[in-house]
């Protein structure tokens, strides 16, 4: 725990593993989720796309993108809504990056661990290719 500022408000507040902001706002979170989540239960909202959602309940898209990252909205419930990729910015429901991104990136990763295990066989073929001579 720490002392800290609330980011929404400044108010002085302990910080926890649990909560970022301090009372007040953590309770106006909590309406906003109410809010988020009686509009998106109802089956006939279950498939609303993120600037729908946020138009309907009032409440900023950033904070509805804090309840799918912190686990409080399930986005397998609700095929529309996720968060933005890191990377491009195209909605994603499998984490930080999008399918292309993270296939991009782990290419990319791939091809550099075959370049640097070229290097090492190189660099070790190099000194097991040196001949040393005895002077007497």
């Amino acid at each position: 725990m720490e002392l800290t500022n609330c980011p929404n408000c400044d108010t002085l507040f302990v910080k926890s593993k649990f909560r970022d902001v301090c009372e007040s706002c953590y309770k106006e979170e909590e309406k906003n989720f109410e809010k988020v989540y009686q509009f998106i239960r109802k089956r006939e909202n279950r498939s609303a796309l993120m600037p729908q959602v946020v138009e309907a309940t009032g409440v900023d898209e950033d904070l509805i993108i804090k309840f799918i990252k912190t686990g409080k909205l399930r986005v397998s419930q609700f095929p529309n809504l996720g968060t933005p990729c890191e990377k491009c910015g195209k909605v994603t429901q499998n984490g930080r990056m999008c399918d292309d991104c993270s296939g991009s990136l782990r290419s990319e990763l791939k091809q550099f661990e075959k370049e640097e295990t070229r290097r090492l066989e190189i660099e070790k073929r190099d000194k097991s290719a040196t001949y040393y001579t005895h002077k007497k």
